[in-house]
């Protein structure tokens, strides 16, 4: 399921693009030359980045597993869905429970290029794609109500694409106008990145200014206002991507540079 076609906009390929450099620093090939030399430039100037991406896709699968098989979440909006890659959201859930319904949200010309990779599924479960901007909030719910029971809880999933909403109230009043509309018992699964360290932010501010899409660092200690009116599951709390609920496979590199938690809507 997607929403009314529309006129596709133009990749412009002559300008980094954030997904595109975290996919080739992940692995990926979905990248253009000026995307990987962006990306190149900046492990160059901050080595230590090389380790995030796998480290927040690291907290998006262990957050996943444990709504699906600790909380019991059957249905899943995840916003900023972002390039696909390996461990998208439906594929851990419905590994765990088949059953599981995902909603995939963005409005990224390169994403809906690749969106047939978002949209397999089991059988008995369903995904889809909402070809919108996540900050209209209307719109997500009413195009998400087509596959999710929004009478029901929903897991509301946003993993590390908060940054690129500037202003903070905007980012923040996102977040409200959703889970306001879930039902009780409803959950937020959400991570943001902070710096590292004053390299860390100086080398962010130079790609800000490079033309492409910028991300916004923000403290945890701001962060964390958009778990406000819910119950965070504690422990482990709102901490650091590889403090929360580390496993086998939890690395350590990144204790400061990203944070993340899930709260339940009472």
């Amino acid at each position: 399921m997607t929403n009314a076609p529309r006129p596709r906009r133009r990749i412009d390929t002559t300008v980094p693009h954030s997904a595109r450099i975290w996919n080739y620093w992940t692995g990926g090939k979905d990248y253009y030359e000026v995307d990987r030399i962006a990306g190149d430039r900046y492990i160059e100037n901050y080595p230590p980045m090389r380790l995030f991406p796998p480290e927040s896709r690291a907290w998006l699968r262990r957050a996943v597993t444990f709504l699906t098989r600790n909380e019991g979440a059957r249905q899943f909006l995840d916003l900023g869905a972002g390039l696909p890659t390996s461990n998208n959201t439906h594929e851990i859930a419905q590994r765990i429970a088949p059953e599981c319904r995902v909603v995939y949200v963005d409005h990224d010309p390169l994403v809906i290029t690749h969106v047939e990779a978002l949209l397999t599924s089991t059988e008995e479960g369903a995904t889809a794609y909402i070809e919108e901007d996540m900050e209209k909030t209307d719109l997500v719910l009413q195009g998400a109500g087509k596959t999710l029971d929004l009478s029901k809880p929903v897991a509301v999933v946003i993993s590390d694409v908060l940054g690129h909403i500037v202003d903070w109230d905007e980012a923040r009043g996102l977040v409200r106008r959703l889970m306001d509309r879930l039902p009780s018992g409803s959950w937020l699964a959400m991570s943001h990145s902070t710096a590292a360290d004053e390299k860390h932010r100086e080398v962010q501010e130079e790609y800000n200014r490079s033309g492409a899409i910028p991300y916004i660092f923000r403290e945890p200690s701001q962060t964390v206002q958009l778990f406000d009116g819910l119950e965070l599951i504690d422990p482990p709390g709102y901490t650091s991507w590889p403090r929360w609920m580390p496993d086998a496979d939890t690395g350590t590199a990144t204790d400061r540079a990203g944070w993340g938690g899930v709260a339940r809507k009472p």
